[in-house]
């Protein structure tokens, strides 16, 4: 039986409040993050202004959460569950790589050199592909590997996958027990914003996003309201309509009381739901005049959504054409250390 080896791709989140900056320095050095004429020349200094002007305030997100972001902890629990859960019928090995902060993907690699694992499965943790997050992460994937030569399947999206489906009805399900008068709530589907240039480039997010949405509720079967938003937006730039406070601003002007969110973009919690949602959004909607509020926690590892990420890798495990990284890697996320040692002006991990 041949080894097969797995990644999880997953953005990243800062271990601590000192490795916010570098960690808000690695999303913004991303090409496929900031893309401009002349960008290439202007993207690191950005990245560097960014970071130091943003690094106060989302600090405070991540304080309000515990001081760290839990996306390590919960997607390592991911990849111990759908190993066991693999290995029942294959000779399977899982490793994670993070988009922007450690596990980075070039240790990523080293685990899997490691693990002498003789074919590979990319699954990145985004259900909807966007050139932002599935895009950039495959792609840094195929620079740092460009010297592994091993056959590889890739899972580019699985927005409406039955299990992955059946996962998000239960939770919501499962959320709205919840609610005395379950009748009454409003569906809230908040999904992580990209700006419309993304979009008119060709992406297939939103369109993505709205034909799971769609799906869930004919699989739930609810009756009730529902609503799509987006929410995280940075900078001035035009981003996807409406945001998730003025959605919940206007259903509360329109009666709306009882609101259940659904963080639809997001298979872990991290700070955009335990912070932007769970404690930014509730207090807005409490504001707002919302009586009860709730999140649908995020799938993280609970066995419906494992046994969804088992089907993927086994179903490309058993069809699809094998492919190997094409280019060399050209860009390297700073660590804690080489910030604060050596500066916003080092490139070395």
């Amino acid at each position: 039986m041949r080894r097969i080896g797995v990644v999880l791709f997953q953005l990243g989140g800062p271990d601590s409040l000192e490795a916010v900056e570098p960690f808000l320095y690695n999303l913004f050095s991303d090409p496929d993050i900031i893309d401009f004429p002349g960008a290439r020349l202007a993207r690191k200094p950005l990245a560097r202004l960014i970071a130091s002007s943003r690094a106060k305030k989302v600090q405070h997100h991540y304080a309000g959460i515990g001081g760290r972001s839990p996306i390590r902890e919960l997607t390592a629990r991911q990849a111990a569950a759908l190993e066991g859960k693999l290995r029942q019928s294959l000779d399977a090995r899982v490793v994670v790589a993070m988009r922007y902060w450690h596990p980075l993907t070039a240790e990523a690699i080293a685990e899997v050199k490691a693990a002498r694992v003789e074919e590979l499965v990319l699954l990145p943790l985004y259900p909807q592909y966007s050139s932002t997050t599935t895009g950039s992460s495959l792609r840094e994937w195929d620079r740092c590997a460009i010297h592994l030569g091993l056959p590889t399947r890739v899972v580019r999206e699985f927005y409406e996958h039955p299990g992955y489906l059946d996962s998000l009805v239960e939770q919501i399900q499962a959320t709205l027990e919840r609610f005395q008068e379950p009748e009454q709530v409003h569906l809230v589907f908040s999904a992580h914003n990209v700006p419309v240039s993304v979009v008119e480039a060709g992406d297939p997010y939103p369109a993505q996003i709205e034909a799971t949405m769609k799906l869930v509720l004919e699989r739930g079967g609810w009756g009730l309201p529902a609503h799509l938003c987006y929410q995280s937006k940075v900078g001035g730039a035009r981003w996807l309509d409406p945001p998730l406070d003025k959605t919940i601003e206007e259903l509360a002007a329109r009666g709306a009381r009882k609101l259940l969110i659904v963080p639809i973009a997001f298979v872990s919690d991290h700070v955009e739901t335990l912070s932007e949602i769970n404690i930014d959004a509730r207090e807005h909607a409490a504001s707002c005049g919302i009586e009860q509020f709730e999140m649908m926690p995020g799938l993280n590892d609970s066995p419906r959504f494992i046994r969804a990420l088992a089907e993927l890798v086994e179903g490309a495990v058993a069809s699809g054409e094998w492919r190997v990284a094409a280019y060399p890697t050209t860009l390297k996320p700073l660590s804690t250390r080489a910030w604060r040692e050596r500066g916003a002006d080092s490139t070395g991990t």
